[in-house]
């Protein structure tokens, strides 16, 4: 129908048509300096406008259906049609590098150094601004155009790691395969096998992330050996996941002997935090710990995050394995900023679940719950099953502290399946954990021991050392409870040596509370208050709950109501203020055991919010605007105000302010 229309124009309004259908369309005053290099003008549309094919709307002119400019773009044989982009392309201002560039490329007819070069341009300012599947496209199409086989491998590269960042993974294997088949230099053929074992490590199996990561980085030792200690590093991250305790010390010495001695503040973070994180994970964390707090100082002094979206995966792992009130506390800051700013979708599963865990060990509970059920969205949506599977099985384990029985052992449940089909120990470790708490507070004190007792021992089976991972204060109060005194006994005799080998306050505490447990009548009270003043030096509000409650409780027993009081309300205000009901019921059971009865705390109502409603309430909370949030949480502006409407009505409010109180 719009060919029959175009069929009846005089000719010179047929060509004027088909220059603007290459331009989509587009602005008047392009067309009106590219028109006279073809010798037509503009008034050459007058007849297309008066045909109903096109109209113009200030500045512009548009096609009357995206149909009519397809077919006629369509039926221009191709070399007019690179004649009209490459009039194009010279009509075009600096300002329009981008645009020039595709013009460019779409003019050329076998490989034309400067398309190409304009397009690897167009790719870098893509990044730059985030744009990464924009990239990718740039980077492949720069590619197609080297006049070289090496550049255009390299340029392939670029197009794969771009497509990852994007979070399009199968694009990205697709776009490396092809760069890999162009003889790259030895160089590139390192960067290649760096970027397909670290998509093999959040696609899976982890098993061939660490081969490939392994051979690449001894590949790269001796002709780039800041990128080896790099992979060396994503070894030990990966292996951590794996649970492999050995290969873990193995990449993190070799990571010692291959830092250079000029090396980049990127390349020195990662190398002190995978010395931090092998030796705190098997068992050394004495020296770890200042290994960890040397890479938190390094990079909060640095832009590095801003520069490198890569980085925050492991930037956010730091706080949680430190545990302590001060130290990394600004740099988690930072990562949740920089997560929020960055649409890096490729690293977003690992890091909104590593700031989730930061988040869950503090009193962030909404924020750790709403961060979970994002980062297993977008792990869902871009095939991350390493993340995907630790974010389950730490969302599972705070929804059991919680008390959401059925959604905590649905979550475990899925994590430690796709644990165990591609070999995460680590995730399988943390729903085993999950389903022990939940079988904890639902009160079975039986199916609760065994549950931590298999933690047990798959942590010993596996070498891990870390006190902080092992159960020791809940075997210990399950012991006593089924009446088992000597195994509750050796269980804290053993974590008291463990956590003070260690050194760290979350252990400590941890530890001072199993003496309490177990100590004579009379006598716990320096273990106790110990405890209290060791968890006033971590951000852990649910442990000093948890030390508050069994203080209280012991302090009953020995006839000591009113101290008791004080302890168990203490233990109540902080469940209470987290969300963790069933733990709040404990502390008032206990407190009406004392002879004083609690009034129940308002039961409020950001638990009838469901995820994504609490995911856009705290990011309205936090003050950024309708559009920000819509962005961050990459959905339409129309769907944030649809949800917004759904959280007034649920709260009870009307207003932006309101809602800041209300999450506050």
């Amino acid at each position: 129908m719009y060919l029959q229309r175009l069929r009846t124009l005089p000719q010179r309004t047929g060509d004027a048509l088909t220059l603007a259908s290459a331009l989509d369309g587009g602005d008047v005053p392009v067309l009106a300096r590219a028109a006279p290099m073809l010798g037509l003008d503009l008034s050459d549309l007058v007849p297309a406008e008066a045909a109903g094919l096109i109209t113009v709307q200030g500045s512009r002119i548009e096609f009357r259906h995206p149909l009519a400019r397809s077919a006629i773009y369509g039926d221009a044989p191709a070399d007019r049609r690179r004649e009209l982009h490459r009039a194009l392309a010279s009509a075009l201002p600096d300002s329009e590098a981008d645009r020039r560039a595709w013009h460019l490329a779409l003019a050329s007819f076998g490989p034309d150094d400067a398309a190409s070069s304009a397009l690897e341009q167009a790719g870098q300012r893509a990044c730059q601004r985030g744009a990464y599947e924009v990239a990718s496209r740039a980077f492949e199409r720069a590619g197609r155009l080297a006049p070289e086989e090496a550049l255009h491998g390299r340029l392939l590269y670029a197009a794969a790691d771009a497509a990852w960042l994007g979070g399009l993974a199968e694009r990205a294997v697709a776009l490396l395969d092809q760069a890999g088949a162009h003889a790259p230099a030895p160089d590139l053929a390192v960067a290649i096998e760096h970027l397909r074992g670290h998509i093999a490590f959040r696609r899976g199996p982890i098993t061939a992330a660490q081969e490939i990561l392994l051979a690449a980085a001894e590949r790269a030792a001796p002709i780039d050996p800041e990128r080896a200690v790099v992979m060396l590093a994503e070894v030990v991250a990966v292996s951590t996941h794996a649970g492999d305790v050995a290969a873990m010390r193995l990449a993190a010495d070799r990571v010692v002997s291959l830092l250079p001695p000029a090396a980049d503040r990127r390349t020195i973070f990662l190398a002190l935090f995978a010395q931090g994180m092998a030796l705190i994970f098997a068992g050394d964390g004495e020296p770890g710990a200042p290994a960890m707090r040397a890479a938190v100082e390094l990079l909060e002094r640095s832009d590095e995050l801003r520069d490198d979206p890569r980085l925050l995966p492991f930037a956010a792992l730091c706080s949680p394995f430190l545990r302590e009130a001060k130290a990394g506390r600004a740099l988690a800051g930072r990562v949740q900023a920089e997560a929020r700013r960055t649409s890096a979708v490729g690293v977003l599963p690992a890091a909104l679940t590593n700031i989730a865990i930061d988040d869950a060990i503090t009193d962030r509970w909404a924020e750790a719950q709403a961060g979970f059920h994002e980062a297993i969205g977008l792990a869902r949506e871009t095939g991350r099953v390493t993340d995907l599977a630790a974010a389950l099985a730490r969302l599972a384990w705070l929804e059991a502290r919680q008390g959401r029985p059925e959604q905590s052992r649905l979550h475990a449940e899925e994590a430690l399946g796709l644990s165990r089909q591609m070999s995460l120990g680590v995730s399988e470790l943390w729903a085993i954990t999950a389903l022990g708490e939940l079988e904890l507070t639902l009160g079975r004190a039986d199916a609760a021991l065994a549950r931590f007792e298999e933690l047990r021992a798959a942590l010993r089976s596996r070498g891990i050392g870390d006190p902080d991972l092992f159960p020791a204060p809940e075997l210990a109060e399950l012991y006593l409870r089924l009446g088992r005194g000597p195994e509750a006994a050796k269980v804290a005799e053993e974590f008291t040596r463990d956590a003070q080998a260690k050194d760290q306050p979350w252990a400590l505490a941890r530890a001072a509370r199993c003496r309490g447990l177990i100590a004579a009548e009379g006598e716990s009270d320096p273990h106790f208050e110990t405890a209290l003043m060791l968890h006033g030096r971590t951000p852990d509000a649910f442990e000093t709950g948890r030390t508050h409650l069994a203080y209280g409780a012991r302090l009953r027993r020995e006839r000591q109501r009113v101290r008791a009081r004080e302890q168990l309300r203490a233990a109540m205000d902080l469940f209470d203020r987290l969300g963790a009901s069933p733990w709040s019921e404990m502390a008032r059971a206990e407190l009406a055991a004392t002879g004083e009865t609690a009034r129940r705390r308002d039961v409020t109502t950001l638990n009838d919010l469901t995820p994504q409603e609490l995911q856009i309430a705290l990011s309205l909370a936090e003050g950024r605007t309708t559009r920000e949030t819509a962005a961050a949480l990459f959905l339409s502006p129309k769907t944030i105000e649809y949800h917004l409407r759904n959280v007034y009505r649920k709260l009870g409010i009307g207003s932006r302010g309101e809602l800041k109180a209300a999450m506050a």
